[in-house]
This record gives structure tokens, sequence and C-alpha cells, in this order.
């Protein structure tokens, strides 16, 4: 009897991109556009076999795209025996039920693509939460009709996430399990405010890497503090926030946090799912916006990424332009064209590690701007803030006194307030010991 050996292999769904330009719709190409679908397509693990661009003067209420061009990819569905077909676009639920009644194929739009790489690539139990919501937010619209319903998830690109339990809810069962995810994600970022709050008790200051996908944050990331964050090149490598510890040149120690990446027209909703993770860039002190130099459409990404920023309301923080990956772009009169169409940007490169001194000095230049010279006399039983004034700032002269130790140092304003704030709550086991030693000193 021969033994056939069992086998896990599942066979890649086979796709059909389809990118619809919409005559003065957007600045992007649709090239670019066609380009970065199937970037989105390809981090799904689908097999592109083919890829289309649609011109319309005009979007098509019922379909999105002409009744023509339609029936040309209902053919092509069935030459090419294609198992879905992804649209550059978002879709109404009414135009998905429609396409994909005509298209004899499952059909997804862009938000759909994009959720689909966040259920992959969450790890931890916020980063599967957020995914979660934001996936049961589009489909709460779409559950009439014959259209994107929860029976018909568990399977292939664009059904990740709560459809894989294949449950038939209702929009009541919906509406509560998105409140219940909203108070856990509540939970998660009270958790996340408890550790910032311990964050400026020792009065670090924290700078934020934001960038559009793949432009080599989570490398500059690791590059900056020794970490081994994961970096890929690959779409949304990283969801969830990670930050460290940096250590400057003069000795002085920040928090530096990595986030997600954004796209062109990232939806709104996820904005709003992802914003326990953008917490982060919302309570930095200082903003890096990291963007691919060799990117020939650098401009519409930094645009895309200045878009989100407005929306989380911190154009009135200090953002440095980051220009990375200069190794791809060797010629340095190219660069410093490119250069010149930024303010005061910093050219590196992550991989290389070309160039992360500038971003060292600009980030001392930034708390030297903050900097405050201190006098005072130190008591033996405060001496713990001696590693404070080390660790966020410049001792320029420390003598040590019967009492305790004179110092003079240049820190931070908030250091500053910290010091004195702790010397006047200090309490040392004595006085635990003996309570009416507090009493009177009160």
């Amino acid at each position: 009897m021969v033994h056939v050996p069992y086998s896990t292999y599942r066979k890649k769904e086979r796709a059909i991109l389809v990118t619809v330009e919409e005559v003065g719709r957007s600045d992007w190409k649709a090239a670019d556009r066609s380009e970065e679908l199937e970037r989105l397509a390809s981090s799904c693990g689908v097999e592109i076999v083919a890829n289309e661009i649609s011109r319309r003067k005009d979007i098509t209420p019922n379909l999105f795209i002409g009744r023509g061009k339609v029936e040309e990819l209902s053919g092509l569905v069935e030459e090419l025996e294609a198992d879905v077909v992804i649209f550059s676009d978002d879709l109404s639920p009414s135009q998905q039920r429609n396409l994909d009644d005509m298209l004899k194929a499952k059909t997804i739009d862009r938000t759909q693509l994009i959720l689909d790489i966040f259920a992959r690539r969450a790890v931890t139990n916020e980063g599967k939460v957020q995914v979660e919501l934001a996936q049961l937010l589009y489909l709460l619209p779409r559950l009439g009709g014959k259209g994107i319903e929860l029976s018909r998830l568990g399977g292939g690109v664009g059904t990740r996430g709560p459809g894989e339990q294949k449950l038939e809810v209702d929009r009541r069962k919906i509406r509560a399990r998105i409140s219940r995810l909203k108070r856990e994600l509540s939970d998660i970022t009270g958790h996340r405010d408890v550790i910032r709050t311990q964050r400026h008790k020792f009065s670090m200051l924290t700078v934020a890497l934001v960038g559009y996908t793949n432009s080599g944050k989570s490398t500059l990331f690791n590059a900056l503090t020794g970490s081994d964050v994961t970096a890929k090149d690959q779409l949304f490598s990283t969801l969830d926030p990670t930050v460290r510890k940096m250590t400057l040149s003069n000795n002085q120690t920040v928090l530096l946090a990595d986030t997600v990446g954004f796209v062109n027209d990232l939806p709104h909703h996820l904005v709003e799912s992802f914003k326990a993770t953008l917490e982060e860039v919302v309570n930095a002190d200082l903003i890096f916006h990291v963007l691919d130099i060799s990117a020939e459409n650098r401009d519409l990404r930094a645009a895309s990424v200045m878009k989100v920023i407005e929306e989380l309301g911190l154009t009135k923080k200090p953002l440095v332009t980051v220009l990375n990956k200069c190794d791809l772009m060797p010629d340095p009169l190219d660069r410093e064209r490119i250069a010149r169409e930024f303010d005061k940007p910093i050219v590196v490169s992550a991989l290389k590690s070309e160039g992360l001194g500038d971003i060292n000095d600009r980030i001392v230049r930034h708390i030297q701007r903050d900097m405050e010279d201190m006098e005072l006399d130190i008591p033996h039983k405060h001496y713990s803030v001696m590693n404070l004034l080390r660790e966020h700032g410049s001792v320029v002269e420390e003598k040590y006194t019967e009492n305790g130790v004179h110092v003079r140092a240049r820190v931070p304003s908030r250091v500053k307030r910290e010091v004195f704030k702790r010397m006047r709550t200090h309490v040392t086991t004595e006085q635990v010991e003996r309570p009416e030693i507090v009493n009177r000193e009160q």
C-alpha cells in the first residue's frame, strides 16, 4: 500500500487588480496607484493574474465602473480562473453586491485589502482589538442583502478577523461587540497613560517616528536604539507602537517611538480605530517624518502623512523631515536637489547607518532650547535626585559637603520642576516609621 503524504499546501487565490482613474480626482498618477495596489495585494499573499487600469470621467453609481468594463472583467475572471477582483477604491455596499453578481467572483475594495494586511500583521492583543474594531465598523453597513455578509467570511484575502469564526450576527450584536472593543481599547489607552505618566515622572522627552509605510522607519528605529524591531521590505510591517530608550551623544536619554505607517487616503475609521497606537505621536515632544528619498512620488507621500498629522491635530508640534534610503541615490547632487524641496531636512541611510549623528544633533538642539540653569544644595536623603540630573541634564559642578552635595547643572525645565517636586515630597524611611516627623515638617 502506497502512503501519500498529507499536504498542508493551500492554493493561492488568483486576483485581478482594478485601478480606477477618475479624471481630476487625484494628484496621484494611475500608474503609482496601480503599483501601490499591487504591493498591497502582494502583501496578502495572492497571485496577481492581471492588473487593469480603468479611466473614467464619472463614477457609475451602481457599478462604480462602466458596464462594458464589468463585462470585460467578467470575461477575464472566467478566462484566468480568478477567485477575487480587488478594486483600488472603496466601494459602496450596493456597488459591491452588484459587482459580485456580475463578475461571479468575490469583490473586495481597498479598505478590505488594508484590513486584511492589518489582520495578518497584528500580533499583540491591542493590535488584534484595533483590527477587529475597524473590520466591524466597515462591515456594519454591509450586512443587508447578498453582499459581504459575515456568513460568507472565513477564507481568503479580505476575510480575516472576526469573520473567521463564521458568526451569523445581526447589527445589534455587532454594535454590542463594537462597544466592548471600544471599552477594551479604552482600557489599553488607560494602561498606556499610566506608563506615560511614569515616563513624565522621570521627565523623559519622547521622539516619535512617523512616515509613509515602507519608508524605513523601523530600520531607522533599530539603528538609533540598537533594538531588533521587525523591519521588512513590506507594507505595514509595524502595527503596534514600540518605545525604546535612546542615549544621545551628551549622555542624555530620550524615548523613541516607532508607529504604524500611513498610506494614501487612509480610511478615516482606520485612523479612528488606531488612535490608541497613534497616541505615541500625539504625546510626543518632537516628531521625525521619515520619507523615502528614492520614491518618485515622495511629495505625494509626504502630503498623505501630513494629512493624518492634521487629522490628529498635531500641526503645531515640532516636526523634522528625515529623507531616508539615501544609499539608493548615490549621486550627492541628486540628494542635494531633493533636500532643497523640504525645510531643513536630515538626509540619512538607516540601512547603512549614514547621517544618524545629524538626527542625534537635532534632538540635542531641541532639548537645549528648553534647558535652564539651576544651582542647589541636595541633602543626603535626596541624593537620588543626582541620577535624574545626570541622565536628563548636564552636571556642571558638584561639591560634596557635610550635609550633602552642592550642584550646578543645566537641565530641561520639566526636569528642574521634577527635582524640586521630589525634594519637597520625598519621605525617608525614618519619616515612615515616625509619622510625627512628617507632621512636624508640614
